[in-house]
């Protein structure tokens, strides 16, 4: 049997040294997704680079896709989705902010924001969010330089089918292991032993395969320990990232449920 390379992206939109993009690496072979590695990228440009690798590869990244239709067709922007990146991608974030907060003003308390219909299932944050966590500008620096990479989005736009991209959420798979409990923080006074207990009780579960993946992490000592100790949670994050990507290489359409809008796409496994 033939391992199926996967990658899972811990993705920022201001990368560099002190805060890299986080990459693992992995090889599937039946249920076991074995850990090649970690790498760290410490620049955007270090990110259209590693996009060209030759395939075949499959990504799961951190990082929305896609933005609400009704927040779209309100602003009148374009609905096709290659043509809705590159008006995005041309705004300055300044402007992005002004209009999203414009949007958020004129709604009521409680429904500030316009959500994909993905958001509720995956319990993620709403792709327009410019703060706490500025997924907004993820999305205005990392799906613009998948597209330029000519990366196959499935459900979005067609590319080389042999480099495939998928929209990822770590904290998805974390809730099903951990629920509630915290497991990082990029914050020195927050690193405790508390979320060092949670990330151990992540790795074991992943180990033993203890998820509605039906996948099993296969590990060396060093990987488990590099994994626990890495109290910002982006080394983790990159590897959930890369199982959720390793579990819809096995599904129909990636795990994309029928009728997904494509202007807004979807998160794997929600």
């Amino acid at each position: 049997m033939t391992a199926l390379t996967v990658f899972g992206v811990d993705f920022t939109s201001a990368p560099r040294a002190a805060k890299p993009l986080r990459i693992a690496e992995g090889h599937r072979q039946g249920a076991v997704v074995r850990l090649a590695g970690l790498t760290t990228l410490d620049s955007l440009d270090g990110f259209s680079a590693w996009l060209m690798r030759p395939g075949p590869w499959l990504a799961g990244l951190d990082l929305p896709f896609g933005l609400p239709r009704e927040l779209v067709e309100h602003l009148g922007w374009p609905t096709d989705y290659a043509a809705l990146i590159a008006h995005y991608a041309g705004l300055e974030r300044a402007d992005i902010r002004a209009r999203f907060a414009a949007f958020c003003d004129a709604r009521p308390a409680g429904a500030k924001f316009a959500h994909r219909a993905c958001d509720g299932p995956a319990g993620s944050s709403p792709s327009m969010k410019w703060i706490n966590p500025p997924v907004a500008w993820m999305l205005h620096a990392g799906v613009p330089r998948l597209i330029a990479a000519g990366v196959h989005l499935p459900g979005h736009l067609d590319g080389d089918t042999r480099r495939i991209a998928l929209e990822a959420y770590p904290g998805l798979l974390a809730r099903e292991l951990i629920a509630r409990r915290s497991y990082k923080s990029d914050t020195k006074a927050a690193q405790t032993p508390e979320r060092l207990i949670a990330r151990k009780d992540i790795v074991d579960a992943l180990e033993q395969g203890r998820t509605r993946l039906g996948l099993r992490l296969k590990l060396s000592h060093a990987q488990r320990d590099a994994l626990v100790a890495d109290a910002s949670g982006d080394s983790l994050d990159a590897v959930l990232a890369m199982l959720q990507a390793a579990w819809a290489a096995e599904q129909p359409r990636y795990g994309w449920p029928a009728g997904v809008d494509p202007l807004e796409g979807w998160i794997v496994g929600a």
